[in-house]
């Protein structure tokens, strides 16, 4: 496969990863962090790192936009719970099983 090829399904695989978390607001991003070390902010940072790498302007603010498909604040108003004891005990436990990502 050639590099343009594999860069394009890259991208298509994200947009579809994107689009399914912004439909599943039930799936918080505490849970989905215990399970799989990583979150929506996680995605956020990572796509944020790649502009900056590519020196396209962007601010964690615009990332989080591009991931939640609004506003973080809005999200977080709308569909963000409060995290019970045993989500941030959990969260502490597998916390050396977390995504290594700049500013986390």
């Amino acid at each position: 496969m050639d590099e343009k090829t594999r860069t394009e399904l890259e991208a298509a695989a994200f947009r579809g990863l994107i689009k399914h978390l912004q439909k599943r607001t039930d799936a918080q991003n505490i849970d989905i962090m215990n399970l799989a070390g990583f979150c929506r902010n996680c995605l956020a940072k990572w796509y944020m790192a790649a502009a900056d790498e590519r020196g396209v302007p962007m601010t964690y603010d615009d990332a989080r936009e591009v991931v939640y498909g609004m506003p973080y604040g809005q999200w977080k108003d709308n569909h963000q719970m409060e995290a019970s004891d045993a989500q941030k005990a959990t969260f502490e436990e597998t916390k050396p099983l977390h995504a290594k990502i700049s500013g986390h």
